[in-house]
């Protein structure tokens, strides 16, 4: 086929366009679909560079982790209206004018949402990456504070993100006067306000636990019969990580609501328990046992002077010695490894004073002072004695 073939192929006419108008069309788009990952990447990287002078590390890795996605989806839409560009339509596609066909006006109005989510997107994520620096800068500060207002007003930021497009997309696609639609919201704000009652509180209730403080990410509480670790505290709801690993959400509104307690804030982890001794073990024994035990407890590096040790009643099945003292450490497992020496101690005392633990028991004693024979014929007696009234 000569080079006049082809020309004639490409000058060929469809449906208003010739063939060469969509071959430009289909190589633009599949230019824009190879190349949108390169090219998003050069993108973040000039955006790096703008942002960059408010990092002090490099975190270009993480801002392109960030940026790759919604950047590839924008480059794609810019790179789908150059392709429909090379193509003649009956009517310019660019304006919606009235009157115009239901179909096109759908399609117009679709790309323009798609282009202003695919912003929104990226703008959501410059976002991310902005809270990602301060979340740095944070974890070098003594303060728990900070670590708690980041992920705060971040998600406030994005909040607001959300709702500034929200208004575009309606004025710009739909045509919606802004201004009057928020005005119109005044007049319904008392439905709103009353069908998103519960947002409102707990939304309230933040503000009042970043101003109170009664505590922040990172502190272990106990509120509602949950004990867990504060990792998060949002718009709605608080977030905690539980003694066994699972991970609760809590309404805010719970969280002032209820009697909330603060267990990072003790200054001391109390321990009490019961030494059982048997019945069989001596005053002199008890009383050594108690002494010997309260001299190691006030003389532990990890205890204060307010442990008490003392013979305290005399149970069922056991005498009991009261064993109370308080741990001086917040950490957990340090405070199980105490707790732990503590209680080998006290076997170890309890063994070389030749004392023994004693366990519930019950003993049972049978007085037997009526011969076998004598029982069994009163028993035959009373049988006869029955059957005779029958």
């Amino acid at each position: 086929m000569d080079l006049t073939s082809w020309r004639e192929i490409l000058r060929y006419e469809f449906l208003g366009n010739t063939v060469a108008n969509y071959l430009w069309f289909a190589g633009i788009l599949l230019f824009g679909f190879i190349f949108k990952t390169l090219l998003s990447k050069l993108v973040s990287s000039l955006l790096y560079k703008l942002v960059k002078r408010f990092s002090h590390e490099d975190n270009l890795p993480a801002f392109r982790r960030l940026l790759i996605q919604p950047l590839e989806v924008l480059l794609f839409l810019v790179f789908l209206y150059f392709a429909f560009q090379v193509l003649k339509y009956p009517m310019d596609p660019s304006e919606i004018r009235k009157g115009d066909p239901f179909l096109k006006t759908f399609l117009f109005r679709t790309y323009q949402v798609f282009v202003i989510v695919a912003l929104t997107w990226v703008v959501l994520r410059l976002v991310d990456f902005v809270g990602l620096i301060f979340q740095h800068r944070t974890e070098r500060t003594a303060s728990k504070m900070d670590d708690q207002l980041v992920p705060f007003f971040k998600d406030f930021g994005k909040v607001m993100v959300v709702i500034f497009s929200m208004m575009i997309m309606l004025g710009t696609v739909f045509g919606v006067n802004v201004a009057g639609f928020v005005a119109g919201l005044g007049v319904g704000g008392l439905a709103i306000a009353f069908a998103a009652k519960e947002s409102l509180e707990n939304l309230l209730a933040s503000f009042t636990i970043f101003l109170d403080h009664p505590f922040v990410v990172g502190d272990l509480v106990e509120v509602g019969g949950i004990t867990g670790t504060i990792e998060k505290i949002g718009f709605r709801s608080t977030r905690i990580r539980t003694l066994e690993k699972t991970f609760v959400t809590v309404p805010n509104k719970s969280m002032i609501d209820k009697p909330l307690n603060n267990l990072t804030l003790r200054t001391f982890r109390r321990v009490s328990f019961d030494i059982t001794l048997t019945y069989d073990t001596t005053s002199a024994q008890i009383r050594a046992i108690a002494t010997e035990l309260q001299q190691f407890i006030d003389s532990h590096p990890n205890t204060n002077q307010d442990g008490v040790v003392r013979f305290q009643a005399l149970g069922p099945s056991s005498k009991n010695i009261m064993v109370l003292y308080f741990v001086e450490s917040m950490d957990w497992n340090e405070y199980v490894n105490i707790k732990e020496e503590i209680t080998y101690k006290v076997v170890e005392i309890v063994e070389r004073h030749g004392a023994e633990f004693a366990f519930p028991s019950q003993t049972v004693y049978l007085q037997q002072n009526t011969p076998p024979d004598e029982i069994l014929n009163s028993t035959v007696v009373e049988k006869s004695k029955a059957s005779d009234f029958e």
